[in-house]
């Protein structure tokens, strides 16, 4: 299983990005994905999440009406559009796939994670 996050770089404050992670090595539409994001010296938190259909979605309240989450199953995709960047945004963003549908915001309830795409936000 292999999990390609791309797509970050430095952006200003009020920019946007769109990071994308292409999935192989596994049956894409039979998980839930998400991102997650890890900030120097903090821990990894969730970011957003789709469900397998890509009817559910659910989002951190930080990023709520800024970023939206979204998948491909067709192209083994998932997706991140970030608007409104924020110097607070400034992490390292991983995508991951869970094999339990059932929309979890833990890390331990992923199975499979990228390699992280660096997203800087100068203010």
């Amino acid at each position: 299983v292999q999990l390609q996050a791309y797509g970050g770089g430095l952006v200003q404050a009020g920019g946007s990005l769109r990071l994308s992670c292409a999935a192989s090595g596994l049956t894409f539409s039979n998980y839930h994905m998400g991102w997650f994001r890890q900030a120097p010296g903090k821990e990894r938190e969730f970011v957003a999440g789709i469900r397998r259909t890509t009817i559910n979605t659910h989002y951190t309240d930080s990023v709520k009406g800024r970023f939206t989450i979204s998948r491909d199953n067709a192209k083994n995709t998932l997706y991140l559009h970030m608007n409104s960047l924020k110097p607070d945004d400034t992490a390292v963003y991983y995508c991951a796939a869970s094999a339990y549908d059932s929309g979890s915001i833990y890390s331990r309830d992923y199975n499979y994670w990228g390699q992280g795409t660096q997203v800087t936000v100068s203010s």
